[in-house]
């Protein structure tokens, strides 16, 4: 399989940096993205700080970052194959509660970073006639927990799930797949020490681990068939739950 070009957004931590590791150690090109410099050159080094690995830091609602990020790619690579949009936020807040600028913190990060980040790497995937992006959704869009209320990140993820299907009917003629990658409870920083307690949440009565997310998301990038597709890594938790 012939090398290829990744960019990764939100690659400091967690899913987004197990993701780059799990392409790094496969042979690809990678380019990171987070929105602290410090710790993504931190991370940078801890995946070998090699040949094949660059780094870009800024938030990807910026549509300049985006832009940045193609650009390195081509400078230092020659091209991008693959986007992983998997920037993101997420915590919970009752509806009620919910403020102006509450709600714009996940339009933007969650909603705005896919949407302008997938902008600036189309005309180059065009150009390429080929081309995958992979967006991080969650199983959450269409099964709602009443413990842990999250409208706001929700909706945006929803719209996220949506933004999947058309970019795959628009850009199906260019040769450009996109599918959406819809995680359960992994345990990443964002769950802290609490990751485990929400076990029953899955069928299999355990937490996601980052590299089987990794693992999904690295096949589907290279399948070549699949496109408009919302698949979930999620220990079952879409279907039902492991509680007495």
């Amino acid at each position: 399989m012939k090398k290829q070009t990744i960019i990764i957004t939100g690659a400091s931590s967690g899913i987004g940096k197990e993701t780059a590791r799990y392409f790094l150690e496969r042979g690809d090109n990678v380019v990171i993205n987070s929105t602290t410099p410090q710790k993504l050159e931190a991370v940078f080094h801890e995946l070998g700080a090699g040949s094949n690995l660059a780094m870009v830091s800024g938030n990807v609602y910026d549509k300049s970052v985006g832009e940045e990020l193609v650009t390195t790619a081509i400078e230092k690579f020659g091209g991008v194959d693959i986007l992983i949009n998997n920037a993101g936020v997420y915590e919970t807040r009752p509806f009620l509660e919910v403020d102006e600028a509450y709600l714009d913190k996940y339009l933007n990060t969650n909603l705005k970073g896919t949407y302008f980040t997938t902008q600036a790497v189309l005309p180059q995937m065009i150009r390429q006639k080929d081309g995958a992006i992979i967006n991080i959704g969650t199983p959450l869009v269409y099964h709602g927990l009443s413990a842990a209320p999250s409208t706001a990140p929700v909706s945006s993820k929803g719209a996220i799930h949506a933004l999947t299907i058309q970019l795959a009917t628009e850009f199906g003629k260019n040769n450009i797949r996109i599918n959406t990658i819809a995680p359960g409870i992994i345990r990443t920083p964002m769950h802290g020490d609490n990751a485990d307690k929400a076990a029953g949440l899955h069928l299999i009565n355990r937490v996601g681990e980052v590299n089987e997310v990794a693992q999904m998301i690295y096949a589907v990038a290279k399948n070549k068939l699949i496109t408009g597709a919302i698949i979930n890594v999620d220990g079952g938790m879409g279907a039902g739950h492991h509680l007495n």
